[in-house]
């Protein structure tokens, strides 16, 4: 089984920039895999600042556009992980979140973390069928 690495527009270049060993989206054995996605503008790669609210919509923004530069959506995704610095921010992700998955939500799973080298509170991946 091979894997193809997906060139995100913008955010992989960044990504490259920051010297950090991954790719963003991988496609194998019929599945996409999104690596842990913080809270990127999509038009620059620079993160965004913002209370959490904030920084879910541009996690979940910048999710979407890695599915969409696999060519799939969304709506092919089976399973999702929120990791965030704050247990706290629970209810308010579950607010943004809801609006990207408005009916038959993916699995999911929610993970406290400690912190990250950079300065963003929130980070979300997820495996969507290719």
């Amino acid at each position: 089984m091979k894997k193809e690495v997906i060139e995100v527009p913008v955010l992989s270049a960044a990504v490259r920039t920051l010297g950090v060993p991954l790719s963003l989206v991988t496609r194998a054995a019929g599945l996409v895999f999104v690596s842990g996605t913080p809270p990127l503008d999509i038009a620059t790669g620079r993160l965004v600042k913002g209370d959490i609210e904030t920084q879910t919509e541009a996690s979940l923004k910048a999710l979407k556009h890695c599915l969409e530069a696999a060519g799939i959506s969304l709506d092919n995704v089976v399973m999702v992980r929120i990791y965030a610095v704050n247990s706290g921010f629970y209810n308010a992700i579950n607010r943004v979140y809801a609006r990207h998955f408005p009916e038959n939500p993916p699995s999911r799973t929610f993970v406290p973390v400690a912190s990250w080298p950079m300065e963003f509170d929130i980070e979300i991946e997820c495996v969507a069928t290719a």
